[in-house]
């Protein structure tokens, strides 16, 4: 399968993510990928994981466990600005799911096959000509971190590609699925982390800057930083949408602010399956990873009804919470689907200025 796979990827480079670059900053308007060769060492397969409780009896749901070390040649330019860069060599490991869904009683059997990953997948990229890429207005802000950062996102729920099997299949629904639901984060307090500030080289040891970063999916929060506290209390809340569980977990790290490198001070990670089933967890978790430490998080699942019914109830029980988020918390949620656009005004572009 791999050189239509190759075909595949080389066809998404070129018809989704260039006219995407291209509309994401004028100067980037002369984008393009001059050469996508992704080579001959295809994919590895670790493991496979299938489930069969807790989804629907019309879908079929696998977690593969891939890694792929390719050595590619993926060449792009940006003609206005005669800026060549290129990709040499590209390395993602992580944790895809495919869903195969809906299931129908013809041939191929199979309506349409979604990709993504539940979470961010490490990614290495061995570029050539990176530092003439980020002299170009506009990405002198960026560096190679920030970049991964953005790719890797594009590939986490989420964000999914949708291959259609058949041309009766809704696709717009396979793409962007209602969320399973809203898990609520009181992220409230930690006990007894580790002191990473030192003094005099190293001979008195001080205490912390804490913060944590949270994440579910391609959601990221960050909380504020308590200065110098190694039982910081920060009472904030965070809501992010859960669009896949079984599989879907939140992810707790938290760090020590320093003027360099930010020091690791602990991990979490909490499968949203068990909150789902308590529908309210309010406990100590121990951190990982490190020798001491412990996160106080109160968890909620709140579930998507399709009527207001109990809305004013929900809006008192909201009223009722002292811990709110800084823009509040929610009630509802809005779901927009942008179907289509009619009669737009066409744009010329001629010296590199845009009228209508």
């Amino acid at each position: 399968m791999w050189p239509f796979i190759c075909q595949f990827i080389e066809k998404l480079f070129r018809e989704t993510i260039e006219p995407a670059v291209r509309g994401a900053n004028n100067h980037l308007s002369t984008f393009s990928f001059t050469k996508i060769d992704i080579g001959h060492q295809p994919l590895r397969i670790n493991g496979v994981k299938v489930y069969t409780e807790n989804v629907d009896k019309r879908q079929i749901i696998l977690d593969l466990q891939i890694s792929f070390v390719g050595n590619c040649e993926i060449d792009l330019e940006i003609k206005r600005y005669f800026c060549r860069a290129g990709v040499k060599s590209i390395q993602i490991h992580g944790t895809m799911r495919v869903i195969l869904e809906p299931l129908i009683g013809d041939m191929p059997l199979i309506g349409a096959l979604s990709l993504f990953f539940l979470r961010k997948p490490l990614l290495e990229i061995n570029w050539t000509g990176l530092t003439n890429l980020l002299d170009v207005p506009g990405l002198n802000g960026l560096s190679d971190t920030i970049i991964l950062d953005i790719i890797s996102n594009y590939l986490v729920l989420p964000n999914r590609i949708t291959v259609p099997l058949v041309s009766e299949v809704q696709i717009a629904q396979l793409r962007f699925p209602i969320p399973k639901g809203v898990l609520r984060i009181h992220f409230i307090e930690a006990q007894d982390l580790e002191g990473k500030d030192t003094y005099l080289k190293g001979i008195v040891k001080g205490k912390s800057d804490p913060y944590g970063i949270i994440r579910v999916g391609n959601q990221i929060f960050q909380s504020k930083v308590i200065k110098e506290n190694l039982n910081p209390k920060w009472n904030e809340v965070y809501e992010a949408l859960v669009y896949e569980h079984p599989g879907q977990e939140l992810e707790i790290e938290l760090f020590d602010e320093d003027p360099d490198k930010d020091d690791f001070l602990g991990s979490l990670m909490i499968d949203l399956i068990e909150v789902e089933k308590e529908r309210l967890l309010d406990e100590w978790f121990t951190l990982d990873e490190v020798s001491k430490g412990k996160l106080h998080l109160k968890l909620e699942w709140l579930t998507l009804m399709p009527t207001a019914e109990n809305l004013d109830k929900v809006l008192t029980s909201i009223r009722a919470d002292k811990d709110q988020a800084n823009d509040g918390l929610s009630s509802a949620l809005l779901i927009l689907y942008l179907d289509s656009a009619r009669n737009l005004p066409v744009s010329y572009i001629l010296m590199d200025k845009p009228f209508c």
